[in-house]
């Protein structure tokens, strides 16, 4: 009887304890989104990220990319096809629609260019440079393309536009026909006004917790500027080649109502005519309006003095900035200070070996090098994958000592004084012309 009474009250005691556990997971996960100066810090560790990505990875991750934001303007061309619900609401239905697109990028991962506009912000910061910012702009541009390109191809080949009755291939046609007859002030000014959105749209996303977060953070953003009329250069070339593949077809023009007259710009020519005001109005809008403003509203007073001394050409754009000798980039130079702060912090460190992972020990094993050969401090600053090889760090370890990630290195070694800090993040992060 007694045993009985036990197995009864048994699984009341487990359910009791499971609620007391998930209780505490619950208060201890945070819910609220990271707030805008934490978002800031984000999306310029990514955009180092992003710019020490090997060529293979991002080619693959545009073409990823070019599909997906594919995917989402076919979705859009379907959804908005004879729907009968009046103009705003099918623009609307089409936006929401096209949210696909930027949500398989986000979510899934993959290399956007209009995204990737961001990458100004980790620029600016002096931890990206000139040359690796351009580059992944441009092997993310092309690769998006190639994505865009071929599923316009494969979708020609779905037959998807001859339902009902031809009016989805002409409403593909129509909207790809419009795109090329814009002017180019109105292309380039709903291409700024685009990306401008897109990007807030990603910067909405970094500061969510949640894949739900993530979804609910496209989703307005990018609705708005689809159902506003604005352009998007990789959403273009999916749609502007789709219309070309679609003029030669006499009946989707006759469902169309036009005649091939009126879609004469509906060529490789007009298709260029049309990227390039876009493209220019998209870097405007995402690397400007959205990255610079965000750069000097929160990381600019922490960032000048790294800037100034990583680049030394900056002080001509900043005449009045003064700077302290004991971050002079010297090779083989290193101030006293800094070499008494390094030797301090390394004896600090060991007392508590057990409080450093293998990250923090192999960079204790970097400083104490670069305090004592000045032909590896040099190299460091010069070549720092060839002066990192040995060292038991990750690539991206690797990536983010190479850069001058200060956020990273105080991860690994606690918060830094200065001029440690400052000295580390020039000294790593210097531009090379």
């Amino acid at each position: 009887m007694a045993n009985d009474k036990q197995k009864a009250t048994r699984p009341a005691t487990y359910t009791t304890r499971l609620e007391a556990v998930a209780d505490r997971i619950g208060k201890a996960t945070p819910t609220e989104a990271y707030p805008p100066p934490e978002v800031a810090h984000q999306v310029e560790a990514v955009g180092v990220t992003k710019g020490t990505r090997d060529t293979l990875s991002i080619v693959l991750l545009g073409i990823l990319a070019g599909v997906f934001i594919g995917l989402g303007a076919m979705f859009c061309t379907l959804v908005t096809t004879d729907t009968g619900l009046g103009f705003g609401l099918t623009k609307l239905l089409g936006g929401a629609a096209f949210c696909l697109g930027l949500i398989l990028v986000v979510v899934a991962g993959a290399e956007l260019f209009t995204g990737n506009c961001l990458i100004i912000m980790s620029w600016m910061s002096g931890r990206t440079s000139l040359v690796q910012l351009l580059r992944n702009w441009g092997l993310v541009y092309f690769a998006n393309l190639l994505g865009g390109l071929s599923l316009a191809g494969l979708m020609f080949y779905t037959y998807q536009w001859i339902l009902n009755d031809y009016g989805v291939g002409a409403n593909a046609l129509l909207i790809a026909n419009a795109k090329v007859n814009l002017s180019f002030g109105s292309a380039l000014a709903r291409g700024i006004l685009c990306n401008a959105l897109v990007c807030l749209a990603i910067w909405l996303c970094f500061s969510a917790r949640t894949v739900t977060g993530k979804i609910l953070s496209v989703l307005f953003p990018i609705t708005a500027f689809v159902a506003a009329g604005f352009e998007h250069s990789i959403a273009n070339m999916y749609f502007i080649p789709m219309g070309m593949l679609l003029a030669s077809q006499p009946a989707v023009l006759t469902a169309a109502g036009v005649t091939a007259d009126n879609v004469v710009n509906l060529t490789w020519l007009g298709f260029v005519d049309n990227l390039i005001p876009v493209t220019i109005g998209n870097i405007i809008g995402g690397s400007i309006l959205v990255g610079a403003v965000y750069w000097l509203a929160y990381l600019s007073h922490e960032r000048t003095a790294e800037l100034v001394t990583a680049r030394p050409w900056m002080r001509r754009v900043i005449p009045n900035f003064v700077y302290t000798k004991l971050v002079e980039l010297v090779p083989g130079q290193l101030a006293e200070p800094i070499r008494a702060q390094i030797t301090e912090l390394i004896r600090v460190k060991l007392e508590e070996p057990a409080a450093l992972d293998r990250g923090g020990k192999a960079l204790l094993a970097v400083l104490a090098k670069a305090r004592d050969d000045s032909n590896f401090l040099a190299k460091l600053a010069e070549d720092p994958a060839q002066a990192l090889e040995g060292y038991n760090l990750t690539s991206e370890e690797k990536a983010a000592l190479s850069s001058g990630d200060i956020r990273w290195i105080e991860s690994k070694l606690g918060t830094l004084d200065e001029p440690l800090r400052t000295w580390l993040t020039a000294r790593l992060a210097q531009e090379k012309w």
